[in-house]
């Protein structure tokens, strides 16, 4: 309360008598402005040098708290609660449905400003994960099926892309971008999607065409349509100029032709890279100058995870210099304090966005929506009749991936969600366990799943285990001399005594949510594990810490660790034995440690012929992890290098595993689980039945078994080519778009961009054309109607592809509209498209893009035309060019 006075008098002290509660002549965004202005004129040097940082301190004499403005949220809230973890971004642009992904990004924002709330409860505000904005969405054009973080975005299509983009950032923020429920970051300012090995020094041409054309619409829908409050610039260099001093992206584009007005952030190191690997400033003083120069106005450094010493020195050297001005310094600021005001972190802005308790993180409706989004990212992609599965079937479960629940989440997803529901599970709760028979496999290189509170045991008995925190006998004196934080942090020594005590459900970093733990502590967990089932496991920890298995050390994994991928031994255990353990785990504001297993058999091929001769169906559940394809990691084992994929065929034990499957003559359904394109080749030759299951989220394993048993229709759609291999693709680091993706891809796919079946039919009426009154130039209506031929209800996604005049330049056919509906039995539905100038433009080779002169034709169908599926087609005529803008 006191630091809000506070604040509130400067306000006061700026704002006459008539404005204190509504200044009705101005804007909000104009009174936010002016009271940030006034914030940073009380400031001096040494307060505002920090602020230009993503861990920005307290000011406790203006009132002001810290705050950090780094915050996740690609697909559910990242917090030390229990949050709701929705689809991966792929499956949500495999649902083809833009309202329900403004729905899922309103749920995570609400859960997003219940952590803040959290954050000032208990007084652990500033650290990651408790600003009221967010480093999302990922729109990247998912332009290379290797690219390891294309699991983040909305897939291979401009025109996909942007529409998704657009809801999650209009469904963050809420109905009023100037009073933001939560500020939503797009990223990753651009022409940035892989390789990741390259990504702090790569140096990527582009051609005027292809950006126009690829890069920047979904850029420039977020900011122009969706009013994106932020964006965040990318690591690589654009013809030279890296990403975050770009005159040609910062300038031109985002503030020059698009009109931004919010706030730019770094990504994490990128403002460093431009000394240390692009060479494009020879020193960090003149790199942060650069950037803010061009608009950064706020650096994320990945110093600040443990501390920020040193880190303003260099802003203040560049001023010192001469490099950057005073008025620099304030203008950024101001953008970034307006920010904070608008979004009701500090106070002094009419109306802001109000106060989210607690209890909405993880709430009912919004599991509800989570399995919602899971039923709709679904994609059927072969079906010879044996699904829907008929009443009493018996299943066989096979493959590394039927009974796992880490590969549900996808990445940039919280530890602590709500209990996850693998396929196994979900199939039983479905149609019984009598009837479901898992098949555990072999060791495999996607193992390691949380154990489950029910496998742990407290010392009194109650599920869970014990948790002790321990605050350092000193706390390090902040901030660490440049260099010195590692032995620092080594030296530290703990309290004997544990700070808190308490049952937790298993092992995970929950002290955010104590105000007497202190950043930099130690946890401890003790109980026992208590196995549901006789036989092998592998056991191990994810991150680092120390595990010991009835007293003896079982795993010391050092704190250099830093591969994804969890450290496992196999071992044997009993069925209900307790095995008393012990994990100790250090914390730097947020820790690292899982304590995560893997049923596994030590003869799968004997089990799997076994379980298939008394069972009706093989569910084959096989793919990736986002361990294996993510973010920049150590990760370097075949088919996978540094986070991307050197390969898009499955492992060569589930191809083993798949092969025996179809042997035993039983019907073979695959589930894939990837956030990527894989090779489905065999499967499409060889399954009865094949479905896309993405990283589905917490309630994955149910969406898959509600559609596996036709309680709920795959109607999701691909947002990707799927190709048999990178042999048919250019090199990877080459970013032309010629020859990728399904508008430029001449050869012939697995599966094409926009497919997908269902479980009943559709027909399409003959289009209705209507030029505007100007002529086709100036924009269209095209009217249908579908109609479901089938005996059962479905969702159909409409999609509608122009095929252009024949220049240079334009794509082979492009996505220019798309609705998803959900039909009944025989129901007909009239279905109207509006295409703006925009929409019919394509890009000339010499970049600009405009409506082009000559013969188009429109489809809206069941995917892309010449397909083979149900569609209608018209051609039209444009006689007149028309220019658009940037």
């Amino acid at each position: 309360m006191r630091r809000a006075a506070l604040l509130a008098g400067i306000l006061f002290a700026w704002t006459p008598a008539s404005a204190q509660v509504q200044a009705s002549s101005d804007t909000v965004r104009a009174r936010a402005d002016e009271g940030a202005a006034a914030i940073v004129a009380r400031m001096t040097l040494a307060e505002k040098l920090p602020q230009l940082l993503n861990v920005a301190p307290a000011i406790p004499r203006l009132g002001i708290p810290a705050y950090n403005w780094w915050t996740e949220s690609l697909h559910g809230a990242l917090g030390p609660l229990p949050t709701t973890n929705f689809p991966e971004p792929i499956g949500l642009a495999a649902s083809f449905d833009a309202p329900l992904v403004h729905d899922v990004a309103g749920a995570i924002s609400m859960e997003v400003r219940a952590l803040h709330t959290l954050g000032r409860q208990t007084g652990h505000l500033g650290r990651i994960g408790t600003g009221l904005d967010t480093w999302s969405p990922n729109i990247n054009i998912f332009r290379d099926p290797r690219w390891g973080r294309g699991q983040e975005t909305y897939g291979e299509d401009p025109y996909l892309a942007a529409r998704m983009g657009v809801a999650f950032v209009t469904g963050m923020q809420g109905p009023d971008p100037d009073l933001p429920d939560v500020i939503s970051t797009p990223k990753h300012f651009a022409v940035h999607s892989g390789p990741e090995s390259t990504r702090h020094m790569a140096n990527v041409y582009v051609s005027p065409h292809d950006l126009e054309d690829t890069y920047l619409p979904a850029f420039r829908a977020a900011i122009v349509e969706g009013h994106a409050g932020s964006i965040m610039c990318a690591y690589n260099r654009i013809d030279g100029q890296p990403a975050c001093a770009s005159d040609l992206l910062l300038k031109d584009h985002l503030r020059g032709a698009w009109g931004f007005r919010g706030y730019v952030v770094s990504d994490c190191d990128a403002v460093k890279d431009i000394a240390d690997n692009h060479k494009y400033a020879p020193d960090q003083a003149t790199a942060v100058a650069a950037a803010m120069k061009a608009g950064v106005d706020n650096e994320c450094n990945t110093q600040t995870i443990g501390d920020v010493g040193g880190l303003p020195d260099r802003f203040g050297e560049a001023f010192a210099r001469g490099l950057i001005s005073q008025a620099d310094i304030d203008r950024t600021l101001t953008r970034l304090f307006s920010a904070r005001l608008r979004n009701g972190d500090l106070p002094g802005v009419a109306s802001a966005p109000g106060i989210v308790p607690v209890r909405m993180i993880g709430a009912p409706d919004h599991g509800a929506l989570a399995l919602e989004a899971a039923r709709k990212s679904l994609v059927l992609l072969k079906n010879d009749g044996v699904l829907p599965l008929r009443p009493g079937v018996r299943i066989a479960v096979v493959g590394p991936l039927g009974d796992a629940t880490r590969v549900l989440r996808g990445n940039y997803s919280s530890a602590l969600s709500a209990p996850p529901v693998s396929v196994v599970d979900g199939l039983r709760r479905a149609v019984g366990g009598g009837q479901v028979t898992l098949v555990p496999f072999g060791e495999s290189i996607t193992d390691g799943d949380r154990i489950p509170t029910s496998a742990l045991r407290a010392p009194d008995g109650k599920p869970g285990l014990l948790a002790r925190y321990y605050n350092p006998v000193t706390p390090p004196v902040l901030p660490f001399a440049p260099g010195t934080d590692g032995a620092q942090l080594a030296a530290l020594r703990y309290e004997t005594n544990a700070v808190v005590t308490r049952r937790e459900a298993d092992v995970a970093n929950r002290a955010f949510d104590l105000p007497a733990v202190n950043d930099y502590h130690r946890a401890e967990w003790t109980g026992f594990i208590v196995p549901p089932e006789t036989g092998s496991y592998r056991l191990g920890l994810g991150g680092s810490g120390l595990l010991e298995l009835d007293g003896k050390t079982f795993l010391d994994v050092g704190a250099d660790h830093h591969s994804p991928l969890p450290t496992l031994k196999t071992i044997t255990l009993t069925k209900g034995h307790r095995y008393a353990v012990r994990i100790v785990s250090t914390a730097r504001g947020f820790g690292n440690t899982d304590l995560v297993w893997k049923r596994i058999s030590a003869q799968p091929d004997a089990d799997l012929d076994d379980a298939a001769r008394r069972a009706d169906v093989i569910v084959a559940v096989v793919g990736l992890t986002s361990d294996l394809e993510a973010e920049e990691t150590g990760v370097d084992v075949p088919g996978f290098k540094g986070g991307d994929k050197t390969s898009l065929d499955l492992a060569p034990d589930q191809v083993r595993m798949l092969e025996r499957a179809k042997a035993t003559g039983k019907p073979l359904i695959v589930v894939a689980m990837n956030g990527s394109p894989i090779n489905l080749s065999w499967a499409k030759d060889n399954a009865a039945a094949i479905v896309e299951a993405w990283y589905p989220g917490q309630s994955g394993g149910a969406a898959v078994a509600d559609v596996l048993t036709g309680r709920a229709d795959p109607g999701g759609r691909l947002p990707l080519t799927f190709y048999r291999s990178v042999a048919d693709l250019p090199p990877f680091s080459d970013y032309a778009m010629t020859g990728r993706t399904y508008r430029y891809f001449t050869g012939t796919p697995v599966y094409p961009f926009g497919y997908g079946l269902s479980y009943t039919s559709f027909a399409y009426a003959p289009l209705t054309v209507t030029p505007s009154a100007s002529g086709a130039q100036g924009g269209m209506r095209v009217v249908t109607e579908v109609s479901n031929t089938g005996t059962r209800a479905g969702d159909e996604v409409a999609q509608l592809y122009l095929n252009f005049p024949d220049e240079p330049g334009a794509p082979r056919v492009a996505l220019r509209g798309y609705q998803r509906v959900a039909l009944k039995a025989g129901e007909h539905r009239t279905l109207t498209f509006d295409l703006s100038p925009r929409d019919l433009s394509a890009v000339g080779a010499d970049g600009i893009r405009h409506v082009m002169v000559g013969r188009y034709r429109v489809t809206v169908g069941s995917g892309q035309p010449d397909t083979g599926v149900p569609g209608q087609s018209a051609p039209f005529t444009t006689t007149q060019a028309a220019a658009i803008p940037l």
